[in-house]
């Protein structure tokens, strides 16, 4: 395949960026995005340029670094699949490819495409634990939990923090990953001494890291890689009512 990129580039934070066009020319159908844009980066640096800088690790879609806006959609076109497991089959040869960082106040640039994403640091590090004595783990029967409940965990905690929800909505609103974290915790017994404090504290960090408010635009749960559904703000919503009336 022989396609044309265009990336955004940017050499700091403090500095402004544009989108650069690229071409990329034998890029076979099987190859990963990522590893379409490391034949790119190859040929970048043998010819004397500055390479695209651009998050990554696992690649097997489960670390969450990989973050890129793929002709306008976070991890780009194929629903449920993190960019790292997008592959060029998806494209057709000749293409014009758009590839943006994460756009959100408080994702700011570092460079080219690479994002600060500390402040989903900040929201875990306000109340997404437990207390819990230290020393030998318990028993995996000594606290009954329903199987209902243990699905729903699950399926918050599947959430890989890569800010795709972030990314795509209109407000720049975190709180589909805020509710997948407060859920994950909040649905199990370990996790209900802290349940009240847990939700308050989390959202006020999720303010204070300059996120923008929910309007249930429902873009989140539409390009989350993991399909992280949209009822957990919802509940989000439940917990907070009640806690800040006990409060």
């Amino acid at each position: 395949m022989d396609i044309k990129v265009r990336v955004w580039r940017q050499a700091g934070p403090s500095t402004g960026g544009k989108m650069v066009t690229y071409d990329v020319k034998g890029i076979s159908p099987d190859a990963s995005f990522l590893e379409m844009i490391d034949v790119l980066n190859e040929t970048l640096i043998l010819s004397g340029d500055d390479p695209i800088a651009f998050d990554h690790d696992c690649r097997e879609g489960i670390c969450g670094a990989c973050s890129m806006v793929i002709n306008g959609v976070a991890h780009g076109p194929e629903k449920a699949t993190t960019t790292c497991q997008l592959h060029m089959r998806k494209f057709s040869d000749g293409d014009v490819i758009d590839v943006e960082p994460w756009r959100a106040a408080a994702f700011p640039v570092i460079k080219d495409l690479v994002v600060d994403r500390t402040a989903f640091d900040k929201i875990i590090q306000a109340g997404g634990y437990i207390t819990a004595p230290t020393g030998t783990a318990p028993d995996a029967h000594a606290t009954p939990v329903p199987k209902k409940d243990a699905d729903a965990a699950f399926e918050a905690a599947t959430c890989i923090g890569c800010g795709a929800c972030v990314a795509a909505c209109p407000n720049g609103s975190s709180m589909l990953f805020t509710a997948a974290k407060i859920a994950h915790l909040g649905l199990m017994p370990q996790g209900q001494p802290e349940r009240d404090s847990r939700v308050i504290d989390m959202l006020q960090a999720q303010d204070d890291a300059g996120f923008g408010g929910c309007t249930n635009a429902g873009e989140c749960t539409t390009v989350c890689p993991k399909g992280i559904p949209l009822s957990l703000i919802g509940r989000l919503n439940s917990d907070y009512r009640k806690a800040i009336t006990k409060r």
